[in-house]
Formats: structure tokens, C-alpha cells, sequence
């Protein structure tokens, strides 16, 4: 939110501007992950669509991507998960059909800040190998 409090007013003077979010699929469902990661992550998706809304005539775009698994290193700052939460988070996993690399998402954010994608604006992309398919 600081970013985009931050470029907005540049964007607006230029007439033109793109913002990236990354969110999760754990932004669109309720359970893929911890309650306050999940929380956080439902809120990128709604602050998403407020400012692709709000700045749409302005010539500035705002999208986000909700990755599936992702090869990072998130787990290093879990700690210790509950362990009742980390089960239930974790009953979906066997279904995905496979965990992502870090430049399959750089490339959906390079086509969401490129030109080619002018007419999208406020919406989420998701990324997942199908895994939300289920």
C-alpha cells in the first residue's frame, strides 16, 4: 500500500502506469494457508481492485498475481507452525499439479506491466498449474 501511495500521484501527473501485486491463492480461498497470511493476502486482492478502479480513467492500471506454490523460501520464516493449522492448511497440497519456479511469475508480471496487456485492470491472474482448478 505504501508503494502505490507512493507512485500514484506520479502515474496520475504522467497520465500512465502500471502496479503489480503479488497476492496468493491463498487470497482466493480460505484455508491454503495461516489465518493472518490468508487475511493479508485477501486484502492485496481487494486494494487491487479499489485501485484499478479508482485510477482507471486516470491511465493508471492495477493487477496482482496469486501464485499457487512457488519454489521460495517462505517456509524459513514460518517458525513453528501450529500444527492442527499446518495439517489443514496442507490437505489441498497432493493436488497441485506441480510447484512453480520464481521467473514463471516474474513472466506473468512482465505481461501484466507490458502494453500487451492494456485492457486488464483490477483483476487477479492466477498462476498455479491449475491447482485452484479442483
Amino acid at each position: 500500500m505504501r508503494a502505490i501511495r507512493k507512485v500514484i500521484p506520479i502515474f496520475t501527473r504522467r497520465e500512465s502506469g502500471v502496479i503489480v501485486n503479488i497476492a496468493s491463492t491463498g487470497g482466493l480461498m480460505g484455508s491454503r494457508a495461516g489465518a493472518a497470511y490468508t487475511a493479508a493476502k485477501h486484502a492485496v486482492i481487494g486494494l487491487t481492485k479499489n485501485v484499478g478502479f479508482q485510477y482507471a480513467t486516470l491511465g493508471v492500471r492495477c493487477n496482482a498475481i496469486a501464485p499457487g506454490g512457488v519454489k521460495t523460501n517462505i517456509n524459513k520464516s514460518m517458525g513453528r507452525p501450529h500444527k492442527f493449522g499446518m495439517g489443514r492448511a496442507m490437505l489441498g497440497m497432493n493436488l497441485n499439479p506441480r510447484i512453480g519456479e520464481p521467473d514463471e511469475i516474474a513472466k506473468v508480471a512482465l505481461f501484466l506491466a507490458s502494453d500487451d496487456s492494456s485492457f486488464v485492470n483490477g483483476t487477479v491472474v492466477i498462476a498455479d498449474a491449475g491447482w485452484t482448478a479442483y
